[in-house]
């Protein structure tokens, strides 16, 4: 029997974003950078991998620390952090590991007999004189060794943001340079691939230009360059019938607070950089991505969604939801964590927009206590009038009749479940005076509820704030 999947896919006492998901053996490996709950900077842990079977994407087994930051010897302090990395298997049957240091101009590569690792250190990308590459901006690389045996790496970063800061030059766009069989020696000069924003002018990309996170995938005769886009938050793709250059701009994905979907402007959850990629598994394929939590940049989590590859390569955007890799809708029984939540605003969903300026005791937000404990404890805080929690997507039957919210705060005003929008009206509503350091349960009883599959609401109007921990399906 196949585990129930929900998002993000991982516990969620774990933190790994721009997840590079990769199929060897028929397990799926995720790969990514190691955040921190309420962390004050991106990816300040070592590497670790997680895996699934391919046919049972709810059964993540952890495979521990595959590469620590002190590996590198351009760090051999660990002071520096380990940036978006990528897994590939070498002509030679070794896997491979690539990866950027915070502040370095180079790529590192580390070797392992078992894509669970653990990975050494192996070398860095050099040029065929031995130098290293450092040429347009080495960040955030993704591998693809092609059917033909030819190795392509890409990279780089498109923003003024980190050239500001540590005196880099940006990249142009995203670059391609092919790599020996090695694995480690650049055999061509760095070509642009995908234009950055100063280039896009006059292309398929303007509007959507390329700044970070590339990641390529080859699926029958197509070439799929996924990528995050000078909006940050939103995962595009470009398709091309070679993988060295002849990219058309595809679309968007996914958007990690579904902007953009059907005409929507107002996010339905905190937006924030975004970075991902493409597998296909069972006979299916997913698209990778991360959420944010903490009210901050740093503190970010995988999440995941079905899409569908239709002819000439197009890919539909889709929705961010609560049961991702399950297959289908999840079932409306017993206890399920709040933070599964798959939007989450408040009263003012337009000041999320300026995500990097939010105040932070003005929106709800996914937590966490018990930070490095045996028991974290993972939920929404700062729930005020006006905030609304919801998830997609739950099947229902004839049977239920209760929903009990576990809340602690103090809060007076009113509770509402709404199905399918925020704004239907009330399946089940409770006045809520809540006033208790401790979870205490608030009952909803449910007269009368179609049954069949459905989004879930709740909706919260008053004066106060609250906490939310679990739902539970009576």
């Amino acid at each position: 029997m196949k585990h129930t999947a929900v998002n993000p896919y991982l516990p969620l006492y774990e933190y790994v974003p721009d997840g590079e998901p990769r199929l060897f053996d028929g397990r799926v490996y995720l790969y990514g950078s190691h955040d921190t709950a309420g962390g004050g900077f991106f990816c300040l842990e070592d590497y670790v991998a997680w895996s699934a079977p391919e046919d049972d994407l709810g059964d993540w087994r952890y495979e521990g620390v595959i590469y620590r930051k002190d590996q590198d010897p351009s760090n051999p302090d660990g002071k520096l952090e380990l940036f978006a990395p990528d897994v590939v298997q070498g002509p030679d049957g070794h896997y491979y590991l690539y990866y950027c240091l915070r502040m370095r101009r180079e790529f590192g590569v580390a070797v392992s007999d078992s894509p669970a690792g653990p990975f050494a250190f192996y070398s860095h990308i050099q040029k065929p004189d031995g130098s290293v590459l450092e040429d347009a901006m080495p960040y955030d690389p993704s591998v693809l060794v092609d059917e033909d045996g030819k190795i392509y790496l890409y990279y780089g970063f498109a923003s003024e943001m980190l050239g500001k800061k540590y005196g880099f030059v940006k990249s142009p766009g995203a670059m391609m340079v092919q790599l020996d069989s090695d694995m480690r020696t650049a055999v061509t000069e760095p070509v642009l691939c995908i234009p950055g924003e100063d280039e896009a002018p006059g292309t398929s990309f303007a509007g959507h230009a390329y700044v970070e996170a590339p990641s390529m995938r080859r699926f029958g005769d197509l070439y799929y360059f996924v990528y995050s886009s000078q909006r940050w938050h939103e995962l595009c793709y470009a398709v091309s019938s070679r993988p060295d250059g002849g990219f058309i701009y595809g679309g968007v994905i996914v958007d990690n607070a579904d902007l953009g979907l059907n005409g929507r402007t107002l996010p339905v959850c905190m937006p924030g950089n975004n970075h991902g990629g493409l597998i296909q598994a069972g006979g299916k394929c997913y698209m990778f991505y991360h959420r944010h939590t903490n009210c901050t940049s740093f503190s970010r989590q995988g999440c995941a969604e079905q899409v569908q590859l239709l002819p000439g390569g197009r890919i539909p955007q889709v929705e961010v939801t609560s049961c991702g890799l399950n297959g289908g809708p999840l079932p409306a029984e017993g206890n399920w964590p709040a933070a599964i939540a798959c939007q989450l605003y408040g009263a003012d969903q337009a000041s999320m927009l300026d995500f990097r300026n939010v105040v932070r005791n003005t929106v709800p937000f996914i937590t966490e206590t018990g930070t490095g404990s045996p028991s974290p404890q993972q939920f929404i805080c700062n729930i005020q009038g006006g905030t609304v929690a919801g998830y997609k997507y739950f099947v229902f039957s004839a049977a239920l009749a209760v929903v009990t919210l576990w809340l602690r705060g103090t809060m007076a005003g009113a509770l509402r479940l709404c199905l399918d929008a925020p704004d239907a009206p009330p399946a089940a509503q409770s006045p809520l005076e809540l006033a208790a350091a401790d979870w205490q349960p608030v009952t909803l009883t449910l007269p009368s509820l179609p049954t069949g599959t459905h989004s879930l609401y709740f909706c919260f109007d008053g004066a106060g704030r609250c906490d939310f921990l679990r739902f539970t399906f009576h």
